[in-house]
């Protein structure tokens, strides 16, 4: 049963409607100034309440939002006016979060491949044989391009103007 935890009394929620208020015609009577006369209203929708302020004077806030108008969920904090409020639904799954535990890490026990692993890579795996030829072609181009670069420059260095 969905219930209101008003300044630790707790109200149970059997009404469609429950009007919230200092004036004495309310469901749910908070005794305080800063809370209006008819401050505001929840309006059973499905397995929650619907909060609607009723033009209060001080407002009506959830999780220090200010609203007009919302849908109640699980552990919600709710301030009419000063006055602070925690609803409480009693619908399936709705429990508030666990509180995180720290995670140790540890090294694993064995880190080879297991020896039913295969590679779902679609490209193929190098192969991480030396191939002396191709090495020595690209050591010779490189040679030549070097050799290139450095004819080229000697050239623009005969013909650049003297300073």
């Amino acid at each position: 049963m969905p219930k209101l935890i008003i300044s630790g009394t707790t109200h149970e929620l059997v009404d469609d409607l429950v009007t919230i208020g200092r004036g004495p015609d309310n469901t749910i009577i908070i005794n305080n100034p800063s809370v209006s006369t008819r401050h505001a209203q929840l309006q059973l929708a499905g397995e929650t309440y619907r909060l609607k302020d009723l033009d209060s004077t001080n407002g009506t806030h959830v999780n220090g939002i200010p609203v007009t108008e919302t849908l109640l969920r699980f552990d919600d904090r709710i301030r009419f006016g000063a006055i602070k409020a925690r609803y409480e639904s009693d619908a399936s799954g709705s429990q508030p979060l666990p509180q995180l535990e720290e995670i140790k890490a540890r090294p694993a026990e064995l880190s080879a491949a297991p020896v039913d692993f295969t590679n779902a890579s679609p490209f193929p795996r190098q192969r991480q044989q030396s191939d002396s030829v191709r090495t020595g072609i690209f050591i010779g181009l490189a040679v030549v391009l070097l050799v290139f670069l450095g004819s080229m420059l000697a050239v623009l260095m005969m013909h650049a103007p003297a300073l």
